[in-house]
């Protein structure tokens, strides 16, 4: 950087090594205004009355300036700065050693880029999912008629329609892979008839409910065929 003297008769040329502490004042808005200060060192030679002088010196300065963010990578600075070290001293001939203020104020214009910006917020993540309450009816080997255990479920799924309100139930049927696949189907079927029966019972509308048949579809625990499973013979209930 060369910056000349304010004494009359005074030259400088200066090269520093600074160190500079920015900060941005943000509000929401493209404009940023800043400040900033700084520290260094400043290699100094001078000139003035016949002497010269080359000298190291602490040199500082400020910063007040004002930005525009162009995109989330690009901004645009202009600023003003005052420079100045301290008083380097000029052997002169005809005065002997002479001491002289160094500093300067500069009008800069800069280009600024940002590394590794974003050129996209990320957007918000999607609100978790909420499954349907459900519950789950159990049923022996080749039969479709309801244990204690089952009705005890039915009717907390019961209890669960009445506390949602406005709901439908779907009762869907499956069957282990044992027997033949159209017996199955038929017989997924009736259980999940029975689930329905007893949902009625516990007092919730028989036009709410659904009832569905998947026979040997949707294993629960995945079997090759002609195996007796006990979690795949079941009616899985869902509240909606």
């Amino acid at each position: 950087m060369a910056i000349a003297g304010c004494a009359p008769g005074a030259n400088f040329n200066d090269t520093a090594i600074m160190a500079n502490l920015m900060y941005d004042f943000r509000f929401g808005s493209p404009i940023v205004p800043y400040i900033g200060a700084g520290a260094g060192i400043a290699f100094v030679n001078a000139s003035a009355l016949g002497g010269s002088a080359s000298s190291t010196q602490f040199a500082y300065q400020g910063i007040i300036g004002v930005g525009y963010e162009i995109d989330q990578n690009w901004r645009v600075n202009i600023d003003g700065r005052y420079f100045g070290t301290t008083n380097p001293t000029i052997n002169s001939p005809l005065l002997g050693g002479v001491t002289y203020n160094n500093n300067n104020f500069t009008l800069m214009a800069s280009l600024q880029y940002k590394f590794g910006a974003p050129s996209v917020a990320p957007p918000p993540p999607p609100p978790p999912s909420v499954a349907p309450p459900s519950f789950m009816v159990f049923f022996d080997w080749d039969r479709s008629n309801l244990s204690q255990q089952a009705l005890t479920t039915i009717q907390q799924a019961a209890n669960a329609f009445k506390a949602k309100g406005n709901a439908r139930i779907t009762a869907t049927g499956h069957t282990d892979t044992s027997g033949p696949e159209s017996y199955n189907m038929a017989l997924s079927l009736r259980r999940a008839n029975a689930v329905k029966d007893a949902l009625v019972r516990d007092d919730v509308p028989a036009q709410a409910i659904s009832v569905v048949g998947m026979g040997e579809k949707g294993l629960l625990v995945p079997t090759g065929d002609n195996v007796r499973e006990p979690q795949n013979r079941r009616v899985e209930i869902v509240i909606q």
